[in-house]
Order: C-alpha cells, then structure tokens, then sequence
C-alpha cells in the first residue's frame, strides 16, 4: 500500500527554504519598501499607459502579496539573479547547416539534454531555432555567478557543449579564453526574471526528491508488516520504533550532505 498525501518532503523543503533564506544578504531592502518604491516608479513611468493597464496595476497594487520574494540583481557578469538561481537568455547565428546539424543531433539524443546533469547546477536548459534557420535561442537557469557557471561548462561537459555549439557562428571553443567574451557578447539580461524556490538549488531540489521517495519506499515496506498499536507486543513496538529512527536518521544524513 503507498503511502498518501505525504508532507515530510514538502515540510523539508520549506526548511531548506526558510534556512537559505535566512543567510541571504541583510543589505536588502524590506518587501514593504521595494514594493512602495516599485508602485511609485510604476505610477510616473506609467502616466501615459492605457486606462486599463492602470487599472490592473492598482489592483495588483492592492492585493496582499506579503511573500514577494528576495530582490533580482546581477548574476555576475551579465544576466539576472534571484535568490540563489541565475537566468542566461543568448542568441546567435548558426553556420549553414547549422540547424539540420543540431536537429539532427538533438534528435539522436531523443532532445534530452540530460548530460547537463553532470553541471550540479542547471535548472533547466532548451534551444529554439528560428528566422528561417538562421538564428538560435539559448535559456537556461542555474544556481550561482555567472563566471562560475561558465567555467562548469568547460570542465564538466566540454564535449557536449562543442558538439552543440560548433554550429553557432564564431564558436572559439569551450576551452578557449576568449569564450567567456564571446558568451557575454550574444547573452541579453531578462527584463523580467521569476523564480518561485529561488532559495532551492539544484542539489537540494535532488535531496528533497530522493527523501520523497525513500519515505514511500519506507511506508510501502513498513505498512506490510504494520499492526494496532494495542496489538503490538513490547519487543514489536521497540523494532517498530527503531525502524522508524533508522529512517529518519538515513534521511537527515542525506539531507544536510553528510556521507
């Protein structure tokens, strides 16, 4: 029998979250302030908009939104950051060829992108092409500084970042020191940037999951052999019990990244 509508994950999430939260940078303004701020640049920037754009932001204004979040700054050289989680948005020119090159390649891999993985910080990753073949749309989110990021592509997935990128125009290398430079060249910072656990990096988002499922692993096998409490006998209630401070002990290990 599975286990249903359980919270130990979600609760250990929030945890993670409200921990994270706590240790970010004491500098930032309070919501309350960057919210009055924002209303009152909105106000005068908006003079001239439609009557029904001021109408939906005094009501977006008046709704209670106490959880708005950190603030978004700098990701480091280009592109935004929110919490712990990056945003990068480029566009390039492909070769000719370019794009039957990648589509090809994209579809022997089934477009799963999971090399990524080996990064420890993608979000997420995607490519659009587009103009009649001749461009590239590149996204991804990440956990940290943009430096820091790029230099991970470079030691972790060098390989697929070439196959993939050789068919961009220009492409110097995943190695070579002018890479960074030709990044940031195409990159554009978001005019907009949301994200709703910013506070949760990829590696705590894999705990959280591997701890959901060990819980239902763990109530699955529990629930086989589980009686009444009032029809459990001494030495049954004291293994039950340890089984359960086994569990907890197995998942707490985990969770705060000890071996």
């Amino acid at each position: 029998m599975r286990a249903r509508n359980v919270s130990a994950p979600h609760c250990q999430r929030r945890l993670i979250m409200s921990q994270n939260q706590k240790s970010s940078d004491t500098g930032d303004k309070s919501a309350s302030e960057r919210l009055a701020a924002l209303k009152l640049a909105l106000q005068n920037d908006l003079r001239d908009a439609p009557i029904m754009a001021k109408v939906a932001l005094e009501n977006l204004f008046n709704r209670d939104d106490s959880d708005s979040g950190p603030a978004v700054k700098s990701a480091g050289r280009v592109g935004r950051q929110q919490g712990k989680v990056s945003e990068l948005t480029a566009m390039a020119d492909l070769k000719p060829g370019g794009a039957d090159h990648l589509r090809r390649i994209l579809e022997l891999i089934g477009g799963n992108m999971s090399g990524a993985r080996k990064v420890g910080t993608v979000h997420d990753m995607r490519f659009v092409i587009f103009d009649d073949d001749k461009k590239i749309l590149f996204c991804t989110a990440y956990d940290g500084d943009w430096d820091t990021y790029i230099e991970d592509f470079a030691t972790k997935i060098p390989d697929l970042m070439d196959l993939l990128f050789a068919n961009v125009e220009g492409w110097p290398g995943i190695h070579s020191p002018e890479v960074k430079d030709f990044i940031a060249s195409h990159q554009l910072t978001a005019d907009g940037w949301y994200v709703d656990a910013p506070y949760l990096t990829v590696v705590e988002t894999r705990r959280v999951q591997e701890n959901q499922q060990a819980l239902e692993t763990f109530m699955d096998e529990y629930s086989k052999t589980a009686k009444p409490v009032d029809d459990m006998s001494e030495a049954e209630l004291r293994a039950s019990q340890k089984k359960l401070q086994e569990f907890l002990q197995k998942v707490g290990t985990a969770s705060s990244g000890v071996a």
